[in-house]
């Protein structure tokens, strides 16, 4: 993801929501080609609801509760739920395990 230009920190993250959608979604994924900050979950990844629920899952293995995919469209009006980009949920993931490690230290 060098060429994607995405803050640093960032980046890891939207590697690991790429590597989760792939698991979702299945290899036909990659066809879609690169996934970066810019990529939305419905115009350019076509996300099923399903999809949603099997990622938001994944988030929360992963990164713990705190994260929750579900919380965060709730808070989001329909314009803004079909808008949302991968880079987004990274920076959302980004904040709240920032947040988090920022209480445990």
């Amino acid at each position: 993801m060098a060429s994607d230009p995405a803050p640093a920190r960032i980046r890891p993250i939207l590697e690991e929501i790429s590597n989760m959608l792939v698991s979702v979604v299945g290899d036909e994924l990659l066809v879609v080609g690169e996934i970066t900050h810019t990529t939305t979950f419905n115009d350019d990844l076509a996300l099923e609801s399903i999809e949603f629920v099997a990622l938001a899952e994944l988030l929360q293995q992963r990164y713990g509760t705190a994260v929750d995919l579900l919380g965060l469209l709730a808070d989001k009006d329909i314009d803004q739920i079909l808008a949302m980009t991968v880079g987004e949920l990274a920076v959302h993931i980004d904040r709240v395990t920032a947040a988090d490690q920022a209480c445990a230290g």
